[in-house]
């Protein structure tokens, strides 16, 4: 098995599976929000691009779904790169 990597390393257009999530790591509301957005271990995500100041935010797809995250809080989340 791959080790894992912060979502925040995952290259553009890479899938991903969520292995762990820090929540501990996160203010109450922005651990919130991931979890609305539906960041939860086991479901796959693929970064998309990045914005145009400082690479942030990092756009997400999450299952269906495209958002918009905080480098620092992609920082909490563990991915297992899917096999290319």
């Amino acid at each position: 098995m791959k080790p894992a990597i912060s979502l925040d390393e995952l290259k553009l257009g890479r899938r991903a599976l969520i292995a762990k999530i820090d929540w501990a790591a996160l203010e109450a509301g922005d651990a919130s929000r991931l979890r609305h957005f539906g960041f939860d271990e086991g479901v796959a995500v693929e970064p998309l691009h990045l914005g145009p100041f400082g690479n942030d935010p990092l756009a997400v797809r999450v299952g269906r779904m495209t958002v918009a995250i905080r480098r620092a809080h992609a920082r909490a989340v563990r991915v297992i790169p899917e096999a290319a």
